[in-house]
């Protein structure tokens, strides 16, 4: 394990080097790197397309929806407003915002929520046009206090943050975070928190807390990453090799790569969350959540997974899929069973009006299994000589 280095000492900053792995893939990082350095750039980005931002493939969906008039809350360590690649005025500031980012996790997750496109990287967010709310709590390995915690969702709940990206979950509950889970339901709020816990029976806050949407992180090969696991894991997004924006820019487009954090699949279901509420405003968090685990590529086994939930998360599914008003999500009431899922439209759609190509794919997906039936039939009778079954019918 590397840690940060090249930036002078910064009182009370600490680096996470607890949770969060980064490879350099450049020149190495001295071995006298200290816990009270900040986090400082890798370089910057250009090799191929980060394999998240593949699996994400926010520029399909961009002529749909960018994220535009969507406020993310970024709650964690801060971001750092001088790296090049976030738009002026896209972060914003005022109560209980910090601008700097000592310790780097807040603005590598604020990157893959919402960085700019940019030539000089191939590395883009996911959500373009969205605002983003950064707002400090911790910067201890391992997660911060819980009543800290819920004074930082408080901030964000009276800024007007839609979606708020818990970037560093506590590691313990208390009765104020669960309070203010339940304000920002409330309030009509989407917190989206990662199950980041990396040995056996950790439990992170308030991801585990009823009404939050539970991320469980994979790698390339879509194997989860984090030990943390529980029926309350709704899905599953990219959290290890990954590209972002780093802290320490200053003032240029610069990167930390390949960075390994389970708490960074959060930010990728963060980031499509705002695609998905800007393209349907009129959507509930409940339905937000629904949306998108009912589109999620299932694993194996096509029900639930302690550590992966649902499935992969399909960001174009989410936000293109045609699913009827008020359909519960996987899991839901028993009348509809945990193997409930939506087939999405398979091709981009530049207007709400190619939606319907959602309801054509499932009709296409009905025909599929009725000719399926037609040739078991006809095999079975050739099997038989075309002889009646000896079954028939009382």
């Amino acid at each position: 394990m590397v840690g940060f280095a090249g930036k002078s000492a910064v009182a009370g900053c600490v680096l996470f080097v607890g949770s969060l792995s980064v490879a350099l893939l450049g020149t190495p990082v001295p071995s006298t790197a200290v816990a009270e350095q900040c986090a400082n750039p890798t370089g910057t980005y250009t090799a191929a397309v980060p394999w998240g931002q593949r699996l994400i493939d926010p520029g399909r969906l961009w002529p749909l929806s960018r994220g535009t008039g969507q406020l993310v809350a970024v709650i964690g360590t801060g971001v750092d407003g001088g790296n090049g690649q976030f738009a002026p005025g896209q972060l914003l500031g005022g109560q209980g915002t910090e601008a700097e980012d000592c310790d780097g996790r807040g603005t590598i997750a604020a990157g893959i929520v919402g960085a700019q496109p940019d030539p000089s990287t191939t590395f883009t967010g996911i959500a373009p046009g969205a605002k983003i709310l950064p707002i400090r709590y911790t910067q201890v390995n391992g997660g911060g206090d819980p009543g800290q915690l819920a004074g930082a969702i408080e901030t964000a709940l009276n800024r007007g943050a839609g979606i708020i990206l818990i970037a560093v979950p506590a590691a313990s509950d208390s009765p104020a975070l669960t309070g203010a889970v339940s304000r920002a339901k409330e309030k009509g709020a989407l917190i989206i928190s990662p199950a980041a816990g990396s040995q056996q029976g950790q439990t992170s806050y308030p991801t585990a807390t009823p009404g939050v949407l539970a991320v469980g992180s994979t790698n390339q090969a879509g194997e989860a990453v984090q030990t943390e696991s529980g029926s309350y894991v709704g899905i599953s997004a990219p959290g290890a090799e990954l590209v972002s924006t780093s802290a320490g820019a200053g003032g240029t487009v610069a990167h930390r790569w390949p960075v390994s954090d389970p708490s960074l699949a959060a930010a990728h279901v963060a980031g499509v969350a705002a695609l998905v509420r800007a393209y349907h405003p009129e959507l509930s968090p409940e339905q937000v959540v629904a949306r998108l685990t009912l589109t999620a590529h299932r694993g194996p086994s096509g029900g639930h997974d302690p550590r992966r939930g649902w499935g992969a998360i399909d960001a174009y599914a989410a936000v293109s899929a045609s699913i009827p008003a008020g359909t519960p999500g996987p899991g839901g009431p028993p009348s509809v069973g945990p193997d409930t899922f939506v087939v999405p439209a398979a091709a981009p759609a530049p207007t709400r009006a190619d939606k319907v190509s959602g309801v054509l794919a499932i009709a296409g997906v009905a025909l599929a299994i009725a000719a399926g039936v037609v040739v078991a039939a006809v095999r079975r009778g050739k099997r038989r000589g075309w002889k009646p079954s000896r079954f028939r019918a009382s």
